[in-house]
């Protein structure tokens, strides 16, 4: 049985203390770093940008996971590259030409996902699946965090999972957007592979066992 991976969501990080978050989840049984870079434009929120990137790889020691919400975002990818991202997804609903951005960012070396806002549908990556590292589903509408959960997610979930077996694709499917101890069993179940958590792991008293506890649960 393959292991469901934690992603921290750094947005939910405390910005004062980045480093030590960052150290935090290094120590952490965490597997990646999820990092969501906002435009403005295209999600109606701002995050951090490059430079604060540029150090957070400095110090993270896990696969950097950046997910992000920008238009027209063709134009970064060698960037981000540069900058450290060892995964980088796009929103569907960003892209006009989704496979040659696809093949542009595994042309940098990079792992290649693509996002789906909570109302796109997982039919529109038939012709592309075999292509896509990883699919971000949205549980929450992007652009800020401690939203919650969206039902939905289960079913889209599982009839995203048949898709990949469809093809026989090795894609996978990560979760983002109100992740707690109280979904994180029944989206592993449903077919899920990486959780992505924010305010419930940086919000939480005891943030490493919170990593943990999250980890068991979701491979219990």
């Amino acid at each position: 049985m393959k292991e469901i991976l934690i992603a921290p969501s750094v947005l939910a990080a405390d910005f004062a203390n980045l480093q030590r978050d960052v150290e935090m989840i290094n120590k952490s049984e965490a597997d990646w770093f999820h990092i969501d870079i906002m435009d403005g434009v295209f999600v109606p929120n701002i995050s951090f940008g490059m430079p604060v990137l540029r150090d957070i790889a400095k110090h993270a020691k896990k696969t950097i996971d950046v997910h992000l919400m920008i238009i027209d975002p063709d134009r970064y990818i060698k960037e981000f590259a540069s900058l450290g991202a060892n995964i980088l997804t796009v929103h569907y609903e960003a892209c006009d030409h989704l496979h040659r951005t696809l093949q542009a960012i595994k042309a940098e070396g990079m792992k290649a996902g693509v996002a789906l806002n909570p109302h796109t549908s997982v039919d529109l990556l038939e012709d592309v699946i075999n292509d896509i590292d990883l699919v971000c589903i949205m549980s929450v509408n992007p652009g800020f965090g401690g939203q919650s959960f969206i039902e939905n997610t289960y079913s889209k979930v599982k009839k995203l999972k048949e898709l990949i077996k469809k093809h026989g694709a090795e894609t996978l499917i990560e979760i983002d957007g109100g992740v707690t101890n109280k979904n994180a069993m029944a989206l592993a179940n449903a077919g899920a592979d990486v959780l992505v958590a924010g305010s419930y792991v940086f919000k939480a008293s005891n943030q490493t066992e919170t990593i943990k506890g999250l980890r068991e649960l979701a491979n219990s």
